[in-house]
């Protein structure tokens, strides 16, 4: 098995087994950081060396050619969403060995993850051990004053979620937290049950203030939460726990209810639409279009499940002054290493972004190895970034997607102009240090060879099949 990948640096000849006039042209060259991960794994975000850009060289290569005098959006960070069930499992981990594992994925050193944002949910998802929300009564009764409402189910009697973020924000106290309700209290719902169901309108105002009080109070605990979205995958009320919420409902509670409700208690938490499939941008366009609730709105959020990535680009079009957000996207456990890697790739952390999102999130954190916790028909596929055993942890595919992109990438990085071409797809970014980074994914079976070109400087790329590499210059 090779150590490295053939790396062909262009010095007027294609290798640096070429030796006329080199050490005269390398002053005219630009160093180029590279990482790269491949389909069989025999790289794993792989350190490369020798790479540099020169202006010395003729081929006939695919060239991708970063630009950066183009520019496009913000970026406000990469990572996962870190499930009731994920904190389970951490908080189950020995102090030494949790402090490490949190360490290496929210630090900002060297060959540290660096992850940025993170999305959480507002009472259970369907990958927390049970399902509950922060106002919980029995049966047959309501309580619209939200008298009982309390984070005690992820505090540390329960997941532990709310003392997880605390160490967190310890270690990354500028992460950003996005949060998104997968049902509302079950007594606000026309069923009474935490699966399906729809709003009642009467219940609108106490929903409203639901999400004031759970603001409030993550605030105190030291948790500013950046953004929430009313609804997790509104169009699927299949999830236990879920809630179906038409988009003229959504657009009438943010309207009415939830908009008015954070300006009158001064709260300066985003709301971020839809949080669904591409499919369906009709969804967050229809509250868009009303300029009374989109008055409210600060954006939309987006999953793939369904559609295509370029639907992000549509609504950007016809609301340029309002974000795009990628925040939810599973890797399966029944699907091959590679087929994730460069789909993801792909679709999530370079078709994303390509299409005005500020966020590339994945779905999941953590798993054990059973792909639990989950709820009654939660998933029971869903891979994450790690799987936890015990103290014992392994890096799944999720980790080296995310990693590609957020080790690299800080917040604050702005999109540049980059092309794609054949089966090369790329994204690029320039740093608030100056530096740019190319992210570029082989979506072949082969290995391929290509151009790295930037103002006129290039270097010839070797990418394995299946490959994905990250190149800092």
């Amino acid at each position: 098995m090779r150590k490295h990948l053939t790396v062909a640096i262009t010095f007027g000849c294609l290798t640096t087994a070429c030796t006329t006039g080199k050490h005269a042209l390398e002053a005219d060259a630009t160093t180029v950081n590279a990482w790269v991960s491949s389909g069989n794994q025999q790289h794993l975000l792989q350190e490369q060396a020798g790479l540099r850009l020169s202006k010395y060289n003729n081929n006939e290569y695919t060239t991708i050619e970063v630009d950066s005098t183009q520019a496009y959006q913000q970026v406000e960070g990469f990572g996962y969403t870190l499930t009731g069930g994920s904190a389970q499992l951490i908080n189950a981990m020995d102090d030494t060995a949790k402090h490490r594992l949190l360490e290496e994925v929210f630090g900002t050193k060297e060959h540290q993850l660096a992850v940025s944002y993170l999305r959480i949910s507002i009472g259970a998802s369907d990958l927390n051990a049970t399902v509950f929300s922060y106002d919980d009564v029995p049966a047959g009764t309501t309580d619209e004053t939200l008298a009982h409402f309390s984070l005690a189910p992820d505090l540390a009697g329960g997941t532990g979620l709310v003392p997880l973020l605390q160490e967190i924000l310890l270690i990354n106290p500028a992460i950003k937290i996005m949060a998104a309700p997968w049902s509302p209290p079950a007594w606000m719902k026309d069923n009474k049950s935490s699966k399906g169901g729809v709003l009642l309108p009467q219940y609108y105002a106490a929903y409203a203030q639901y999400f004031v009080k759970y603001i409030q109070a993550m605030q105190a605990a030291g948790i500013p939460v950046d953004a929430i979205t009313p609804q997790n995958e509104p169009l699927h009320p299949g999830n236990n726990p879920s809630l179906k919420m038409l988009a003229e409902e959504q657009r009438d509670f943010i309207k009415y209810h939830l908009g008015p409700a954070f300006a009158a208690a001064g709260i300066r938490t985003k709301i971020v639409v839809y949080d669904h499939n591409c499919d369906r941008p009709d969804y967050p366009l229809t509250i868009l279009a009303d300029t009374a609730a989109s008055k409210y709105v600060h954006g939309s959020a987006f999953h793939l499940y369904a559609g295509d990535i370029s639907a992000l680009t549509k609504v950007h079009n016809a609301a340029p002054d309002k974000a795009i957000y990628f925040t939810e996207q599973w890797t399966g456990s029944r699907e091959a290493f590679e087929k994730n890697l460069r789909w993801h790739m792909k679709n999530v952390i370079i078709g994303a972004m390509r299409n005005y999102s500020r966020t590339a999130l994945e779905w999941n954190l953590a798993n054990d190895p059973g792909y639990g916790p989950h709820t009654p028909r939660g998933c029971t596929q869903c891979k994450g970034a790690f799987t936890i055993n015990g103290n014992h942890v392994t890096r799944d595919v999720g980790y080296y997607i995310i990693a590609h992109a957020s080790r690299f990438v800080p917040p604050g990085a702005v999109r540049i102009g980059s092309n794609s071409a054949g089966k090369l797809h790329s994204v690029a970014f320039k740093r608030p240090d100056g530096r740019k980074v190319a992210i570029i994914v082989n979506d072949s079976d082969t290995e391929t060879l290509f151009n790295l070109r930037y103002q006129g400087r290039q270097a010839v790329v070797a990418l394995p099949a299946a490959g994905v590499g990250t190149y800092v210059f």
